[in-house]
């Protein structure tokens, strides 16, 4: 997702942005031996795990030009990955083989960091308890979905059956498309059946490393099911249409093969080049300015608008449903922000006065109810721009009023590899938000 820019860096923006843009760890120098420079006819049929021992995550003084121009140089000289802005710092990947020599860079310079993560493959080793001890669960609810620890699709799609089947005249399951490599594109619907209903879409999971995302959605679902009866009637007078995981492929990929995989596993390319950033292949604005045309990049927008079947099956469900939508709701991490349009360029739609009163009054219930705080802004201006996203298409083509990007937690301790004892506060926070969204829905 976009990351947080201070003001005054435009010309380092559009530097990275048209070099390799969000780059994630690339798996140069790492223990990468699964052939994935080769076509995939060449590539043996169980990749190896990409490991990320002895890499760092770096937070670096960034409150200054000079700052600002030697992280550019940090990165290039050392193929350091930015994983998060703020306005006096920045949150820098740097892999094992490179850290004396980056050091050594960052202190001729007099620029002071500190190490954030010490060993990420250690944070990733820690971040998730065992799933076994959830065959209890199963025995005892008929599933085994738990919001203690990140669970595999097949959890997700099998506690989205329980649903619909143990309560039949709320829930029910639709595919509505399948993935690059045929997996589901499954949605929850919950509805009382009233006509009148206004519509609200929530998805995950579009960035593949962000966890906590399928994690947070699929607790706000399980939050408005098993208490139904005590909600609020401006939340039972909704249809909610729930995709928890936007890019099934890429999830289960950094699943099993690397924790910090992005994008889904299309595009043209193979291995590390393997791959387009879905929430920069939705059709309005598609290509502009935060879009990379270089298949390699984390921000590589695809061969064209909605090229991705996971993209084209959301967009054609969305237009094709009678579903009065008005609401828009996506989540990525990280960062804690409430993002509304416009994210493809640094300009806001007419009624952004309205869409920052209900931004921060749902910042304001998180803070209340958790103490994290959230910043709310346009996605283009409070971040950077970057096109192709699906708040702006959802907003600029379904005209849906109330769309927003939330990125959860955390602000950098653990940045992608938030672990897991945070789901239950996360998705208590995104509750909140939710319950906010709803009730300015019902008001329309």
């Amino acid at each position: 997702m976009p990351i947080n820019l201070p003001a005054g860096v435009l010309v380092l923006v559009v530097a990275l942005v048209l070099a390799d843009g969000h780059r994630l760890p690339s798996p140069k120098g790492l223990d990468v031996q699964n052939g994935a420079d080769k076509p995939r006819a060449e590539q043996s049929a169980t990749p190896q795990p990409v490991k990320y021992d002895g890499a760092q995550l770096w937070r670096i003084a960034y409150d200054d030009q000079p700052k600002k121009n030697a992280v550019a140089e940090l990165q290039d000289r050392f193929d350091a990955s930015m994983w998060n802005y703020n306005a006096t710092s920045i949150d820098i990947f740097v892999a094992k083989q490179k850290l004396q020599q980056a050091e050594c860079f960052l202190r001729s310079a007099n620029i002071p960091f500190e190490v954030v993560i010490e060993d990420i493959q250690r944070a990733i080793d820690t971040e998730n308890p065992s799933l076994e001890e959830t065959e209890l669960w199963e025995n005892r609810n008929g599933h085994r979905m738990t919001w203690t620890a990140y669970h595999r699709l097949e959890d997700i799609y099998d506690w989205l059956e329980y649903l619909a089947k143990t309560y039949p005249d709320l829930c029910s399951t639709k595919s509505i498309g399948k993935s690059v490599q045929g997996r589901e594109l499954k949605v929850l619907r919950i509805s009382n059946g009233n006509p009148a209903n206004k519509a609200i879409w929530m998805d995950g999971g579009i960035h593949a490393r962000e966890w906590i995302s399928p994690a947070t959605v699929t607790f706000i679902a399980n939050n408005l099911v098993e208490d139904w009866d005590n909600q609020p009637e401006y939340l039972r007078n909704v249809d909610w249409y729930i995709l928890p995981v936007h890019n099934p492929d890429g999830y289960e990929y950094s699943h099993q093969y690397d924790r910090l995989w992005r994008k889904n596993r299309g595009g043209l390319q193979y291995g590390p080049c393997a791959g387009v950033d879905l929430n920069r292949n939705y059709g309005y604005k598609w290509g502009g300015q935060g879009t990379s045309k270089q298949p390699c990049s984390e921000i590589y927008a695809g061969s064209g608008p909605f090229s991705e079947p996971e993209t084209k099956a959301v967009s054609q469900f969305m237009e094709s449903s009678a579903a009065n939508w008005k609401g828009f709701l996506t989540f990525h991490s990280y960062g804690q922000y409430i993002l509304y349009p416009w994210g493809y360029d640094r300009v806001v739609p007419p009624d952004h006065a309205e869409l920052r009163r209900v931004g921060d009054a749902a910042a304001q219930r998180m803070l209340q109810g958790s103490g994290s705080s959230y910043t709310v802004g346009p996605s283009g201006s409070t971040l950077y721009p970057a096109a192709g996203g699906s708040d702006d298409w959802a907003r600029g083509a379904l005209s849906i009023k109330y769309a927003y990007t939330v990125e959860l937690r955390d602000t950098g301790r653990y940045g992608f590899v938030l672990p897991a004892s945070q789901i239950q506060p996360t998705g208590e926070e995104a509750v909140a938000f939710v319950d906010t969204i709803a009730q300015e829905v019902s008001k329309l």
